[in-house]
């Protein structure tokens, strides 16, 4: 029969779209006309993922394009909540049919987590990674639920695994993940600002410096948080001399560049 050739082809051109739509955001310089268009896209891909419910990376589109839309636009902070918990739970799904050992051990005790996390490698590395940011993200917009907080341990693990595979991958991103995690408390309350600095650092290497968001990301949640008026300023007034347009990173950047204008307008207040 060429049936299941067909269906893997069709399949394989689905996923393909979504990664397509995922790429012509990115590279979209109006972040209104993301803001306004987005969500036919979300509605399109959770159709995709209905017809197509065991594929990981529709999965993994899904959870991307529901994670950055809620990151980038989202205020309401029930609606929030609710397409966080969206985007979280596509990226479960696909980890689970990647890696059913790590799968099982989600809910268990950190150090089960860990074990479990001890044989990954190449293969699981984007249902990892985006597991991982998609579960901090749904954290963040639940900050003020403490047992979604106590989660962030194994979000950390995730990210730390990710390093260890390949700290490369999205442009080293788990380092920035991991900077604003460290940048969480004060080093008085057992925070690790120093730690912090050093991912953010190290992400803006592996980045070539493209992504103007890391620099943003600096000055919000280290800057401020060792009170460094110097370091804050420099990093934002940096930002706004950047160009925005580089492949990949052209809506965040655009984005950046506004967050930026807004904190070094509160810089002054701030300090």
């Amino acid at each position: 029969s060429i049936l299941p050739g067909c269906a893997s082809l069709v399949s394989s051109a689905t996923s393909d779209m979504a990664d397509n739509i995922s790429s012509a955001i990115s590279n979209q310089d109006d972040p209104a006309t993301v803001r306004d268009g987005a969500p036919a896209y979300l509605i399109m891909i959770d159709g995709l993922i209905e017809g197509d419910p065991q594929n990981r990376n529709l999965l993994l589109a899904g959870s991307r394009l529901y994670g950055s839309y809620t990151a980038a636009f989202i205020e309401d902070e029930p609606r929030a909540q609710r397409l966080a918990g969206k985007s979280l739970a596509y990226a479960r799904r696909a980890l689970c049919i990647e890696d059913a050992g790590v799968c099982e051990a989600i809910d268990s005790k950190l150090d089960q987590f860990e074990a479990s996390l001890s044989g990954t490698g190449k293969a699981e590395l984007k249902a990892l990674y985006s597991f991982a940011a998609a579960w901090a993200s749904w954290i963040q917009v639940n900050a003020s639920d403490w047992n979604a907080v106590a989660d962030l341990s194994k979000v950390t693990a995730l990210f730390e695994r990710c390093l260890v595979i390949d700290e490369g991958y999205d442009g080293g991103g788990a380092h920035v993940y991991l900077g604003v995690i460290k940048s969480l408390l004060p080093a008085a309350l057992g925070g690790k600002p120093e730690l912090a600095r050093a991912h953010f650092e190290r992400a803006m290497e592996i980045s070539a410096g493209h992504n103007l968001m890391i620099s943003v990301l600096m000055a919000k949640n280290y800057a401020r948080n060792v009170f460094d008026r110097e370091l804050h300023d420099s990093l934002l007034i940096s930002v706004e001399a950047a160009p925005a347009d580089y492949p990949g990173y052209t809506l965040i950047n655009t984005l950046a560049k506004l967050e930026a204008e807004q904190l070094l307008a509160e810089s002054e207040d701030f300090f």
